[in-house]
């Protein structure tokens, strides 16, 4: 059970005001004896201030609280975008968290929220989750591609269709060399997109080489040094990236390997991502709505915060193949 501020003064032998002002640095007034018998207590306690306990005693809650794994991720700022569309049209405040893919950092995050007695979290995750005792109870939407089972809430993308269409793509355009770009294992759920473009290549009658494919954080550096390792090493005459990130370091690395694209080097990404229309060439990819996914979230917990005892449906988000002047006929190179 939580310990409360009182129980902290009782225990220390001090007023609750004396505790306040020394836990919010106002206690220059106050011995170092006393200032250290009570950081004593608070850390043996492990007390935690309920920050919004006194507005709640007069109003409910209208804070959220959103942790995903990377905000400086182009498709993760896109999603809070969504997120913030929908909550602030609701009068809504976000408190942001960046867990960067840590799960003891997720589970950190959520003790704090809950401390601060926000109303729901948005949990973006590329962990596997114990749900009922990390999250205790609290309303919540994980934006997880379905990385943790539940039998209600998932909001899950047509990625297997996006990049098995994407592979077809390349290959009625000839290429049967075609390498991959894919996560290193345990950063980032892409399970999907690589058994796309492994049945893809099958159904066409194309032998899997894995030697073709190169592993990476999801991110531009990612794409770069493993593009750069794959290209130095192995001949391909396409290359799809796990996403759009992934892509612009591809460029770059085939820029420097005196690769053209696409003449010499088709480029497929994935995402969509208001940059990859403006690169040179401009990005083939998958298009997901990224947008719509936070905003989908956002109207999903606050179904949650409000109706707790009402089923939320599962969504399905499509996938749309956008062609660009990443990737040409093999027969015209």
């Amino acid at each position: 059970m939580k310990i409360t501020i009182k129980e902290i003064a009782a225990i220390t032998g001090v007023s609750t005001t004396t505790v306040s002002q020394i836990l919010n640095n106002k206690g220059q007034r106050f011995s170092e004896e006393t200032r250290l018998r009570v950081l004593k207590a608070v850390d043996e306690y492990d007390y935690i201030p309920d920050y919004f306990a006194k507005n709640m005693i007069h109003r409910e809650s209208k804070t959220v609280g959103m942790i995903v794994p990377d905000v400086t991720d182009l498709f993760f700022s896109k999603v809070i975008e969504g997120v913030e569309a929908y909550f602030n049209k609701k009068d809504y405040m976000i408190l942001l968290c960046n867990s960067r893919h840590s799960a003891r950092k997720e589970k950190d995050y959520i003790k704090q929220l809950q401390n601060r007695s926000v109303a729901g979290i948005l949990l973006a995750s590329p962990n596997s989750l114990k749900l009922e005792s990390d999250l205790k109870g609290s309303p919540y939407i994980l934006i997880d591609r379905g990385l943790n089972t539940r039998t209600e809430g998932n909001l899950l993308v047509k990625e297997y269709s996006g990049v098995y269409q994407a592979i077809q793509h390349l290959i009625d355009n000839g290429h049967n060399r075609i390498g991959m770009l894919t996560n290193e294992s345990g950063y980032y759920e892409m399970t999907e997109r690589f058994d796309a473009y492994y049945q893809c290549l099958k159904d066409n009658n194309i032998e899997y080489n894995p030697d073709f494919i190169a592993d990476g954080p999801v991110t531009i550096e990612g794409g770069y040094f493993a593009a750069k390792a794959l290209l130095e090493k192995q001949f391909i005459t396409a290359l799809c990236c796990g996403n759009d990130q992934m892509a612009v370091g591809a460029y770059r690395a085939a820029y420097e390997l005196g690769i053209s694209i696409p003449k010499d080097l088709s480029v497929v990404g994935f995402d969509d991502l208001e940059l990859s229309a403006f690169l040179n060439p401009p990005l083939t990819t998958v298009k997901q709505p990224a947008f719509d996914i936070g905003y989908t979230a956002a109207q999903y917990l606050l179904q949650e915060i409000e109706h707790p005892n009402e089923s939320i449906p599962n969504k399905t988000f499509e996938t749309t193949f956008v062609e660009r002047g990443s990737t040409t006929s093999i027969d015209k190179t």
